[in-house]
């Protein structure tokens, strides 16, 4: 199953891809021409990203799979349940996952968006 680009993944993906330096510069020119080609079936929301190459540039991130960014994820209370991680694929938006660290509190996508981000972002 081929979807257009969920508001969920979007707003994730500009909150994760935030920087201006030109890795995140180059992915986020690519986030309008993504499609979600699949989802993780237990709910988190991760998701399997395609575009069509001829339409944007690769960033610079050069050949094979790379982690372009990730952020971890704190609740309000302090915790650290999880993180979101960005991968590319020869420079092209792939992946988006969902990590979860903790079996008492659900990570997924709109804890993503809710909770703020704090730690290593790439």
């Amino acid at each position: 199953m081929i979807e257009r680009l969920p508001a969920d993944v979007s707003e994730v993906l500009a909150l994760v891809l935030d920087q201006d330096d030109p890795v995140h510069v180059a992915l986020r020119a690519q986030v309008p021409h993504l499609r979600v080609t699949g989802r993780c079936g237990c709910g988190c929301g991760t998701a399997d990203l395609a575009l069509d190459t001829r339409s944007v540039e690769p960033a610079p991130v050069g050949a094979g799979r790379f982690v372009a960014a990730e952020a971890v994820l704190t609740t309000e209370t302090g915790e650290c349940p999880g993180k979101v991680l960005v991968f590319t694929e020869d420079g092209y938006l792939s992946w988006l996952e969902v990590c979860s660290w903790s079996d008492d509190i659900e990570v997924d996508l709109a804890a993503a968006r809710a909770w703020p981000r704090a730690g290593h972002r790439t």
